[in-house]
């Protein structure tokens, strides 16, 4: 796990340019980003508005144009970029004979699972678990959690290796409110106590006003970003909300 540090403030992750065409349609177009360590930064816009596109980008899952990079303003070299994702949901075969344990445990090694028995090992799965107080799941079959439990699961191990940025596409889906209020506390307590930034799509625009520190407002190119308060009171998030609060 992640050394628990103040976020240093030196490291940046730059999104150049970036755009996506499938066929002979464009989905994202001249997308720059410039994301700092110890940032919650909330994407929000309509259905269709190339959120989760963006986010499959990054990962590397479908060509794009542009470029992605990580800097160290401190000694000015690019590093390779360490990427957690969460997805929208991850579909689970019922009867699946896979623990928690198990599926964390084989994310986190090539090894076969049955030689990673060690206490070690067991202790910082159960580390991870805690930080989203789902550290009770351990031994439960993967296929017999809730939608709100996988989430936090996933969230879990998504923080094993230490990554630079986190992704996070509608974390919160299947979560009840008490779920959804403990997922964004928690959000916010490793943006300010771990060195890493995170890239979160949302439509929860109530939790995004109160616990994001930059907004970017997507409808194929980037109509507004800043603070939540300069977003929300834009014309260009009032365009796009026009017809109420539809959000994917």
């Amino acid at each position: 796990m992640q050394k628990m540090i103040r976020p240093c403030g030196l490291h940046c992750i730059k999104i150049n340019h970036l755009g996506v065409t499938i066929g002979k349609q464009e989905i994202l177009k001249d997308i720059s980003l410039h994301i700092h360590c110890g940032s919650l930064n909330a994407v929000i816009g309509r259905n269709g508005a190339g959120k989760s596109t963006l986010i499959r980008a990054i990962l590397g899952d479908i060509p794009h144009t542009g470029n992605i990079e990580f800097k160290d303003r401190e000694n000015g070299q690019i590093q390779k970029l360490k990427i957690g994702y969460v997805p929208q949901s991850m579909n689970v075969e019922k009867q699946t004979p896979v623990s928690v344990y198990d599926m964390m445990a084989a994310y986190q090694s090539n090894v076969p699972v049955f030689f990673m028995r060690g206490k070690k090992i067991r202790q910082n799965i159960l580390e991870h678990l805690e930080i989203f107080e789902a550290e009770y799941l351990l031994d439960k079959q993967v296929c017999n959690l809730s939608g709100g439990e996988l989430q936090r699961v996933l969230l879990s191990m998504a923080l094993m290796n230490s990554p630079n940025l986190l992704l996070l596409d509608e974390p919160v889906s299947g979560m009840d409110q008490n779920g959804m209020e403990l997922f964004y506390k928690t959000i916010y307590n490793l943006k300010e106590h771990y060195d890493l930034a995170v890239i979160l799509i949302s439509h929860d625009l109530d939790y995004v006003r109160k616990y994001a520190d930059k907004v970017i407002l997507l409808d194929q190119s980037i109509q507004k970003q800043g603070s939540a308060r300069e977003v929300f009171a834009s014309s260009e998030f009032r365009q796009v909300f026009q017809y109420g609060r539809e959000e994917g």
